[in-house]
């Protein structure tokens, strides 16, 4: 067996011959007798995973079982500790049962959770999930999302063709326009080499291997300033809480028996600094008052407990490069804000219709057909992701205050228009849980909302400034959802029938 070191530069749509990594870096490749590639560890795989949480780990899991040859690397696998990722809507939970995973949620003190309940200036309301069509078992589930991930990867590592190791992917290797596999760091410093006729990166919102093989155009609209409150009663168990404050939503879910998660939204990339109190200054004289009088106590508790913790809040169309022998999944594909806690639901349902293409495939070395073929992945999977990605954009504008008196009507309304129950409650809350996944019915409701609070200010008296205000709502409106659907694809998205690769048949 042969080494050879090859020095290159940086990637342009990945083009050239022999082996390539990206910005720059050596890679080793061993050459077999024949000619191929292969590990420089000497084991085999089907499909390489980079990154092993939520995605990563059911990913691996589902390709496992299915008979493939499945090498998991991880930077790290100690049990995360993150502030989102912490809600699966009734609609992920179905699918995680279609996976088999379902078992995951099991054991780790995790939360059944039957709807939401939405406060505004006093006020309140209760939005419950419709499950009357579905097993008493489904609903949606939060938990810690460590605890959640950890179940995945031990269930993954379970199967005896699936490897997970702790490794920094630090490259993809290419050869002739085709990925091949990747190089990466061991725990101890050793550089090693993976290769596989597919390999999937799922290395999450950090990833910085996205670039190679989409169009990031990343978008940080808000962060999230994360507590928990310990032995905190909400006003409706079993439920998320959102309050509609100033001057953007809070979050309240239970993530065990004992903890409630609390999320505060500061709008901007920039929130106060926790080192010199600035934080805790903010929580109590902005914040505090706004929370519900049956969780101030226990809010105040947690600021003074000094646990504070941010996250910035990401968002990101899915924009890939169709690569061969390469795939994009989970959060370094596609992210939407996490106000709807729909991020889980996306990747799980992605793996859903990624596993249905694949197998059918016994082999995957066809590395450009397969391509081809998979460019159906992209259409199949946006009923689901345009509508949850739609929704979350959408509602976290609506729901944040503004000194606009339009938009504040707007708001005004889709408080209003939920409250009124039946079908102006059910239908939105089936489309953010996931259960409808239907961007037309969502497009019928957000302009419902619209039209509804335009009839609120023309009844009783249509004065002129009240018509002005009602132009300004319909236009607004429109300036918020018709950006998120133009990102998302109007094609794909409303029409995907038309998509060529609808059609598109399985490689021989």
């Amino acid at each position: 067996m042969t080494i050879v070191v090859v020095r290159g530069s940086v990637l342009k749509r990945r083009k050239g011959n022999g082996i390539s990594v990206t910005r720059g870096e050596s890679v080793k490749r061993v050459l077999a007798g024949n000619g191929e590639c292969r590990s420089a560890d000497g084991s085999d795989a089907d499909v390489i995973v980079v990154g092993a949480g939520v995605a990563g780990s059911a990913l691996a899991h589902t390709l496992g079982k299915d008979g493939r040859r499945v090498h998991v690397i991880e930077r790290d696998l100690t049990e995360p500790d993150r502030i989102v990722g912490e809600l699966l809507q009734p609609g992920g939970y179905l699918k995680l049962i279609e996976l088999g995973l379902e078992d995951c949620v099991e054991e780790i003190d995790a939360q059944k959770v039957f709807g939401y309940a939405l406060f505004k200036d006093g006020k309140h309301t209760r939005l419950s999930y419709p499950l009357e069509n579905f097993h008493s078992d489904v609903s949606g589930r939060s938990f810690h999302n460590g605890r959640f991930i950890q179940r995945m990867r031990e269930k993954a590592a379970s199967l005896p063709n699936v490897r997970l190791v702790q490794g920094t992917v630090t490259s993809l290797l290419e050869e002739k326009g085709t990925i091949r596999g990747v190089q990466y760091k061991t725990k101890d410093g050793r550089e090693l080499t993976a290769f596989a006729p597919l390999t999937i990166v799922c290395d999450g919102c950090f990833s910085n291997l996205r670039r190679f093989l989409c169009n990031p155009k990343v978008d940080v609209p808000s962060c999230f300033v994360g507590l928990v409150l310990e032995n905190c009663h909400l006003p409706y168990s079993n439920h998320g809480h959102v309050i509609l404050a100033d001057p953007s939503p809070i979050l309240f879910y239970p993530i065990s028996s004992t903890e409630v998660r609390c999320l505060v939204d500061i709008p901007g990339q920039k929130v106060p600094s926790i080192a010199n109190g600035e934080m805790t200054n903010y929580l109590k004289t902005i914040v505090a008052h706004q929370v519900p009088p049956e969780i101030y106590d226990s809010f105040v508790a947690a600021v003074d407990k000094g646990n504070i913790r941010t996250m910035p809040n990401r968002s990101m169309p899915a924009s890939p490069y169709p690569t061969p022998g390469a795939l994009l999944m989970g959060d370094a594909f596609n992210m939407r804000h996490p106000l709807t806690g729909g991020g889980m639901t996306v990747a799980l349902s992605d793996i859903v219709v990624l596993r249905d293409l694949l197998r059918p495939l016994r082999d995957l070395n066809d590395g450009p057909n397969l391509c081809k073929y998979l460019e159906s992945f992209y259409t199949l999977r946006k009923p689901v992701a345009s509508t949850i990605n739609t929704l979350a954009g959408a509602l976290y504008k609506v729901f944040s205050a503004s000194p606009d008196q339009a938009r504040k009507e707007m708001r005004q309304a889709c408080f209003d228009y939920l409250s009124l129950g039946g079908v102006f409650s059910t239908g939105p809350i089936s489309l953010l849980s996931g259960l409808n996944p239907r961007p037309l019915s969502l497009v019928m409701h957000f302009f419902a909302v619209a039209i509804y609070g335009i009839g609120r200010l023309l009844v009783p008296f249509p004065s002129p400034k009240r018509i002005w205000i009602g132009a300004r709502l319909i236009t607004g409106a429109s300036g918020i959802i018709f950006p998120i659907i133009k990102s998302e694809g109007v094609r794909q998205m409303f029409f995907p029938a038309t998509v060529p690769a609808y059609y598109r048949a399985p490689p021989l």
